[in-house]
């Protein structure tokens, strides 16, 4: 007879966890490099694509989590109210999408001070932080459990990190710039994939489904990162909604945001020490 399954480390019935998440709201970053010609608060993927993937997650259920950049809370008010009202998780990505590893310790500090006087203009109270770059510091571990931060999405494995806090791991094949941009390419070549693709949509829709089946028998959780500003085609969208729909319609999936999971997590932290 074939051995028992093993008990799942996830809320019943649920085998393994996924988290659709979203990052970069409007023109924050471009506004930091001079490199935003427009007027400020037009971004087109907040008007434009922002709504149509809110209402794609709306049509499957799905409540997600997205990682805004703390400058735009007061330029978008309507779409972040937008996210609220829609049961959606506003989570931190910087003030104005600073790569973090590369910030100094007095900058740190000062993008932890005026974020959190932004989002607490905008009635938000922060529960986790996605570091733009993917890396924190030693020093942020600190600043974050002093902001009453319960977990971080980084790079890395799944678990308790240091001072307690969360880590809910992403990683690059999950991502869609890791497929459509350009700027990719060095990181797309180290994870042995071509630097120029014939069909990234494709080869987006591949993996992510693959890792899929790979989470339901390793009991494992996987971060999901869609882009509003790169959903810039029919086709784009299409590889969007076929992937929330395949993964809406798994029973033995629990697809949450990301507070909901690190809640999970930080409550049983000896079903997590494998890093998966």
């Amino acid at each position: 007879m074939p051995p028992p399954p093993s008990p799942s480390r996830w809320p019943p019935p649920y085998k393994a966890a996924v988290s659709f998440t979203m990052d970069n709201l409007g023109e924050a970053q471009d506004v930091l490099n001079g490199k935003w010609p427009h007027p400020i608060g037009t971004h087109p993927a907040v008007s434009n694509q922002l709504p149509r993937m809110l209402s794609l997650l709306d049509k499957h259920n799905i409540k997600a989590t997205y990682f805004a950049e703390s400058w735009s809370l007061s330029i978008y008010p309507g779409a972040i109210k937008s996210l609220q009202e829609s049961g959606h998780e506003v989570a931190w990505h910087g003030y104005q999408h600073e790569v973090w590893k590369n910030l100094s310790s007095e900058a740190e500090q000062e993008n932890f001070d005026k974020s959190w006087k932004a989002a607490r203009k905008a009635g938000i109270t922060y529960e986790g932080f996605r570091p733009p770059g993917g890396s924190i510091n030693e020093r942020t571990w600190g600043l974050l459990k002093e902001h009453g931060m319960r977990y971080v999405s980084t790079l890395g494995g799944l678990g308790i990190g240091k001072e307690g806090v969360v880590v809910l791991p992403f990683e690059w094949r999950g991502v869609d710039a890791f497929w459509y941009m350009d700027k990719f390419k060095g990181i797309r070549k180290r994870h042995g994939e071509g630097e120029d693709l014939d069909s990234p949509e494709a080869d987006l829709k591949r993996w992510l489904l693959g890792k899929v089946e790979e989470i339901k028998e390793t009991g494992g959780y996987l971060s999901v990162l869609f882009h509003p500003f790169l959903q810039t085609s029919e086709e784009k969208f299409a590889v969007l909604e076929e992937v929330l729909g395949r993964i809406a319609a798994e029973e033995e999936i629990w697809m949450a945001p990301c507070k909901e999971v690190a809640d999970w997590v930080g409550e049983h932290p000896d079903l997590f020490q494998d890093g998966r």
